[in-house]
């Protein structure tokens, strides 16, 4: 298998070296205020067996990836779901079992494998928290140095978690966006290799084996999967992957890819209503790992959602607590709200879906990385008990 970046928005090819991030071409007359230009994707070219090694459709070998175990996550159909909601088909795809807690141990896998590779030491990124504290728990297992810019409103399990893991914290007093623009002006000014989503184009291909594992563990493609969306990246890695797989024909039918964002933080689904980016609105919502203002991979994302016929769906903060609580109660799985939103998607198109179809939702993050917003749902008993009284 042959390896290249190709640019999303020229289509012009270059070599996957540390300092290829985006197209200069296009990225010179990039806009602040608006999703990045110039994303670059990897493109394969070559053959491969239907029972082919993930680690072979990947552009970095086998041999320099960390000794954790990343991927591999359990699809399941929860019988009692199912049965609750009428629902025949529905499966799950927990990456909330990754090492972790979160799908982004999977770019994380990728970067610190290429980082490898290339003999760096140094990675730079900004996260609402997911992302830093994978970087940092990957990057520990492969021996790195993680600096990790996190908004000073980050769930404080997520804080913990990435100090625990060795990262080097910078808080950051604002949002996401401000954070993302400290660390790309600490990467031009001291160096080191960014992990940014979006930014770097690994992160997209790193989570497109979530895509690959839901072909090899169902065996088809699935008729829908519904992706928790906030900067557009997790969402992009599940296109790219079954593109690559109809790409080497091992699939002849794309699954429709359900976009799902909280009505807080919507901007890719405003975006097919209104045709581009507008300008950026204040981000509120519960489920913080996909609360943005500006989606940094939004063009790259709505063109795939565009030329696969995806779908959106936007869902409240209310409706995503809902969906939370019924996923504990009914199929036995804690997660955070983030990955609770694709669940809140699904129940929103659930009555227009075929009877028969196959859907995943996919879960992205464990809920035991944000109790604060679980708490907002449930009562905690006040009574203390001393003995038991029959």
């Amino acid at each position: 298998m042959k390896f290249q970046y190709i640019c999303t928005d020229c289509g012009k090819n270059y070599d996957i070296t540390p300092k290829a991030m985006v197209c200069p071409t296009c990225y010179s007359n990039q806009d602040p205020l608006k999703p990045l230009k110039g994303i670059l994707e990897v493109e394969l070219t070559g053959q491969c067996s239907k029972n082919f090694n993930v680690f072979d459709l990947l552009p970095v070998k086998e041999k320099y990836f960390p000794k954790i175990p990343v991927g591999n996550t359990p699809l399941w159909k929860p019988e009692r779901l199912n049965n609750e909601i009428g629902f025949k088909n529905l499966y799950i795809k927990n990456d909330a079992t990754n090492p972790t807690g979160s799908l982004k141990d999977r770019a994380s896998f990728l970067v610190a494998a290429f980082a490898k590779e290339h003999g760096i030491r140094d990675i730079v990124l900004a996260s609402t928290g997911n992302a830093g504290s994978s970087m940092a728990g990957i990057g520990a297992a492969a021996g790195l140095n993680v600096l990790l810019f996190l908004p000073k409103d980050a769930p404080p399990a997520k804080l913990i978690q990435a100090l625990q893991y060795g990262a080097d914290v910078r808080r950051v007093n604002g949002n996401y966006d401000l954070a993302y623009e400290l660390s790309m002006q600490y990467v031009a000014e001291k160096g080191g290799l960014s992990r940014n989503t979006a930014y770097n184009p690994l992160t997209i291909e790193g989570k497109k084996t979530v895509a690959l594992e839901m072909f090899q563990q169902l065996g088809e493609p699935p008729d829908y999967v519904f992706v928790p969306t906030g900067d557009g990246v997790i969402v992009s890695g599940v296109f790219k992957g079954f593109k690559d797989l109809l790409k080497l024909g091992i699939i002849t039918k794309f699954p429709i890819i359900v976009t799902v964002q909280a009505e807080g933080s919507s901007a890719i689904a405003r975006s097919i209503t209104l045709g581009d980016f507008e300008l950026p609105v204040p981000s509120r919502t519960i489920a913080d790992s996909i609360s943005v203002e500006v989606p940094k991979n939004g063009y790259y994302a709505l063109k795939q959602i565009k030329a696969f016929n995806g779908m959106c769906s936007v869902v409240t903060d209310q409706s995503i607590l809902d969906a939370q609580l019924v996923l504990s109660k009914w199929a036995g799985v804690f997660v955070e709200p983030a990955a609770a939103t694709a669940y809140a998607g699904f129940c929103q198109l659930k009555n227009k879906l075929p009877r028969d179809a196959k859907a995943v939702v996919l879960l992205t993050g464990h809920g035991l990385k944000d109790i604060t917003s679980a708490a907002k749902r449930i009562k905690v008993p006040e009574k203390l008990y001393e003995k038991y009284k029959q």
